[in-house]
């Protein structure tokens, strides 16, 4: 294929995001957002572009209207960003029927987001029938989960029979940073051993040895692990019962209750926006400065938990919105990893690791803190080209 232009498709319920992408150099040529799609207020936010209404557009609709700002442009591969692949898929793979029956297949276990993939891949097929189109699932990197890291203490059966297990998310921007923390360490990936945060309105980190996820704080859903924006992270899991006793609440609707109204924003009280808590904190706001505090605390525990899967730690690497831009989250985090002898340099961090290669800690601290940016849109990309380059191989 001569053309080195791959369109990346990350489909919501409601929205639809796209980067088009040039593998050849990495460059982003066109970025945006649909959103609120099949409402009255639906718009296209495009990167550098401005922003369009789309009242009542369908995804079918928004990607019409993304195909028309991108002009003529020759497009290589098609890459979609699929939540979860189950135990199927363990790597990137080219779409057919076979593939889709089971992304549908996996769609009970998150079932807010692999219909919406589904329904983007589904799109796109239909505008592009010539192009390969891969999937690339966020669940694949973390299918090297030893079984003792994967299985819950249930009754074994409930894993035979439903495949209740462990299976982790965000696996396409935890190996993206991980690659990027071992050259900014000017070492190969094959020889460390990192912990990475992904910190964003949805957060989780990885233990990644040599390469390798070993261990990682979502489980069955997006829902288990870390403090999010507005999920709950861990709770006791008698939770939905003793809340169901007392407030009427069915199980559906505590789910939906620890998924869009917990975290950050149900501690405030008022956001689920790290920035805008940061503010409120420094104004005097209680509760902000109580949901910051949390936060952080989680995330300092859940780090030394996954140090267990490790012999050493090589890096602690900070990625995500939260993970790339707030200093003091960082701060708090390491304030709280003394275990780890890590030793921030201050004016490193306020400036987000900018002129040392992302190093935040300081030269004779015991553990090296980096902060690297995540880029899920050129991991994808990259994944898909390689997919589509091993398919024409084939076929030549």
């Amino acid at each position: 294929m001569s053309a080195t232009n791959v369109l990346v498709i990350n489909c919501g319920s409601s929205s639809l995001k796209f980067a088009l992408v040039d593998v050849s150099d990495g460059n982003v040529l066109r970025s945006g957002l649909a959103e609120r799609l099949q409402t009255e207020q639906a718009r296209l936010k495009l990167n550098l572009a401005g922003d369009a209404a789309l009242p009542g557009a369908t995804h079918e609709q928004a990607l019409d209207r993304i195909l028309r700002e991108l002009g003529q442009v020759e497009i290589r591969a098609v890459g979609h960003r699929v939540v979860h692949g189950g135990e199927a898929f363990s790597e990137s793979v080219l779409i057919d029927e076979a593939v889709i029956a089971q992304i549908r297949r996996c769609s009970e276990l998150a079932p807010l987001h692999n219909p919406a993939n589904l329904t983007g891949i589904e799109v796109t097929q239909r505008r592009f029938p010539e192009l390969p189109q891969v999937a690339v699932f966020d669940t694949a990197f973390h299918q090297s989960l030893p079984r003792k890291a994967y299985l819950y203490a249930v009754p074994y059966e409930f894993y035979e029979r439903y495949k209740t297990r462990r299976y982790g998310f965000h696996g396409t921007s935890h190996a993206f940073v991980a690659a990027e923390a071992a050259r900014c360490l000017g070492a190969p990936l094959e020889q460390l051993q990192l912990i990475t945060a992904h910190l964003g309105n949805g957060c989780s980190a990885s233990a990644v040895k040599y390469g390798r996820s070993v261990d990682t704080t979502m489980g069955l859903t997006p829902l288990e692990g870390l403090v999010m924006g507005t999920r709950s992270g861990d709770v006791d899991p008698n939770l939905h019962e003793y809340l169901a006793g007392r407030t009427g609440q069915n199980l559906a609707q505590i789910t939906a209750t620890l998924n869009r109204q917990s975290g950050l924003l149900g501690l405030s009280g008022s956001s689920n926006d790290m920035r805008e808590l940061e503010r409120k904190a420094s104004e005097g706001d209680e509760r902000a400065r109580l949901a910051i505090e949390v936060f952080c605390y989680r995330l300092a525990k859940a780090i030394l938990g996954l140090a267990a899967g490790l012999d050493r730690v090589d890096a602690l690497v900070f990625t995500g919105g939260i993970g790339e831009n707030s200093a003091q989250v960082r701060q708090l985090t390491l304030s709280q990893l003394a275990i780890l002898q890590p030793e921030l340099d201050e004016e490193r961090n306020r400036t987000h690791g900018a002129a040392a290669q992302g190093r935040i800690s300081a030269a004779r601290s015991r553990l090296t803190a980096l902060v690297v940016k995540t880029n899920e849109e050129l991991m994808i990309a990259q994944e898909t080209a390689r997919v589509a380059d091993a398919r024409a191989a084939q076929q030549s």
